[in-house]
């Protein structure tokens, strides 16, 4: 809308009210079904991602609602010629006024009589029934929050396409330190547990966190000492309590040179147990694939050879003590640098090479074999072991509380991957073997173009792609974060019900595999601030900007206040949904 006269470019403009008009439908600008332009009243203002509503008595058919999101807003001069008029303008010497115009695109028609909102029909900053209405929040029967929007106001994402009822799987991308792609992951979570919408589940249901990024997340369960009053309102906006995490147990490898295998954490210490697999169910579970989990392993040829080598480990290891060593055609094997050397000594051996190989094999491909396996004893043997006793809880379960932290960080990147694969090799065979979806296992797992990459293959990525195309049925859940989501396996990016990006770097936001965000929302995205998320789900045509909310757990050694004096018995006491009697594993 035009102001008569010069402009006074210092005159205050109004923040419009839920409920207010704030302009018309431009009739310079072609109005569809779809998308259509808004002159703004004198003092109106609105902004990117307000929700606006007009109407439109329809023949036939009574009034019909236009909802939508401003996804464009742009002032300009009405009256000048050049460039330099500016200066005149401002100096009063040449008549002009100034317009200023918003692009809605349409989110909702309702009822669906799909027609075009008229020129000069007042224009709406949506009220609560109708901000409902054009985000589908009215029809969202279990809804969780995710933050909040530009106008202070929580937005949801819809539960039933994140459980496997319509849909699963979760993909955040951005910027590494910026895109706080783990933060969201944990507030995503956090929301999950405590918005009520798992009712009799909560207890049962658990998360699965491989923590790669020093021991941030080793603290899920203290309160956040910076955590203010501001921040608290906003959780209390959200329908959310400002706590921690109620049951978090976490998992560490073992100390390199430590006899007693204590945990090789610094910060914490309680509530982490240290976790290692013993030779014996190294052979028995035939793992020697996965300490070939790189995609360039696949390429190498000896892939064949790995499956032989590793059948006939589970065939011949015997167990000796109760340590976990094994005794192998006579040899004993007590670290996984024994079984190495053993393994190296029959297979360049050519009176015993055929009995492990089972055909004729090329010495190169067996060379090639055990240079690569050698170079895995100083990342693994921490971790695959028969030293310790065999007693010891060593096995990562997720039983044991809600939430389960895996860290990784002090652990080389081969034995990063061979954990991250063994672990949710095991928890998906539970998964399956247990015949039900419920409870719901959700794992978090960032860097996922590291194991599900674009190119090549590797065991963990035949998982990842296990997870993402047949996990929605068993009740597996993967909330994937990666920097660059053209660099992720396609098909496990394609299964994402939800997709998240924050920060983005302009090159990667060009990608194709960013489509599903419209141009403005991907150079808004490049210069994103923390905490602000862009959310697409499938019942809502336009991502949602998100902002959520401070952690109320500590992110970080420093932010960790003191923990309860004593643990409840129930770890989950006070989930919504949590009767008194349902015991809590």
């Amino acid at each position: 809308m035009t102001i008569n006269g010069a402009v006074n470019h210092e005159a205050s403009a109004g923040t419009p009210a839920a409920g207010e008009a704030v302009g018309r439908v431009l009739g310079t600008q072609a109005a569809s079904p779809l998308s259509f332009w808004v002159g703004l009243e004198p003092g109106k203002v609105v902004q990117l991602d307000d929700v606006v509503v007009t109407r439109r008595e329809v023949p036939g058919h009574g009034p019909v609602l236009v909802a939508g999101v401003v996804t464009t807003v742009e002032a300009r001069h009405e009256g000048a010629a050049y460039d330099s008029d500016v200066f005149l303008i401002a100096d009063g010497a040449l008549p002009a006024a100034v317009v200023e115009v918003a692009e809605v695109r349409v989110t909702r028609v309702e009822p669906e009589v799909f027609v075009p909102p008229l020129p000069g029909s007042k224009v709406f900053l949506a009220g609560a029934g109708d901000r409902d209405q054009a985000l589908y929040f009215d029809v969202m029967d279990r809804r969780i929050p995710i933050g909040t929007g530009r106008d202070g106001q929580p937005l949801y994402v819809n539960f039933d396409f994140l459980d496997g009822t319509r849909g699963a799987h979760v993909s955040i991308s951005g910027v590494s330190g910026v895109a706080t792609k783990t933060s969201f992951a944990t507030f995503l979570l956090y929301s999950i547990f405590h918005s009520g919408v798992l009712e009799g589940e909560a207890a049962n249901t658990k998360a699965l966190i491989f923590s790669v990024k020093g021991e941030d997340l080793l603290f899920l369960d203290h309160d956040n000492v910076r955590l203010d009053e501001r921040a608290r309102s906003v959780y209390a906006r959200l329908g959310l309590p400002a706590r921690p995490f109620g049951s978090v147990h976490v998992f560490a490898p073992p100390r390199p040179g430590d006899p007693n295998g204590v945990p090789h954490v610094s910060a914490r210490t309680h509530g982490v147990s240290s976790f290692f697999w013993t030779l014996v169910e190294f052979c028995e579970e035939e793992l020697l694939r996965f300490v070939f989990a790189d995609a360039d392993d696949e390429r190498a040829g000896y892939s064949l050879l790995v499956g032989q080598v590793a059948a006939r480990l589970k065939a011949w290891a015997e167990p000796v003590g109760e340590g976990g060593a094994i005794r192998v055609r006579g040899t004993s094997c007590r670290t996984f640098g024994d079984l190495v050397e053993m393994l190296s000594d029959q297979l360049q051996d050519e009176a015993t090479r055929t009995d492990w190989t089972g055909a004729q094999t090329p010495l190169g491909t067996v060379n090639a074999f055990l240079r690569r396996l050698r170079s895995a004893v100083r990342p693994l043997g921490p971790i695959v072991r028969g030293d310790l006793p065999f007693y010891r809880d060593h096995v990562i379960r997720t039983s044991d509380a809600q939430v389960s932290i895996v860290d990784l960080h002090n652990l080389p990147e081969r034995a990063q991957r061979f954990v991250v694969g063994v672990v949710l090799r095991g928890e998906f065979h539970r998964k399956e073997s247990s015949g039900t979806a419920k409870p719901l296992l959700f794992v978090v797992l960032d860097e996922l173009n590291k194991y599900a990459p674009r190119e090549g293959d590797s065991p963990i990525k035949e998982i990842l792609l296990d997870v993402a195309e047949r996990g929605r049925s068993l009740g597996v859940i993967l909330i994937g974060a990666q920097q660059t989501a053209s660099e992720v396996e396609r098909r496990v990016v394609s299964n994402s019900a939800v997709r998240v990006a924050g920060r983005l770097d302009p090159a990667e936001s060009a990608r194709s595999e960013y489509g599903w965000l419209p141009p403005t929302v991907r150079e808004r995205a490049t210069i994103a601030k923390p905490g602000t998320m862009f959310v697409a789900q499938p019942e809502i045509p336009v991502p949602l900007a998100v902002a959520f909310p401070f952690p109320a757990w500590a992110t970080r050694p420093a932010e960790a206040a003191a923990p309860p004096a004593k643990a409840t018995a129930d770890p989950f006491q006070g989930l919504p949904g949590v009767e008194d009697d349902i015991p809590p594993f």
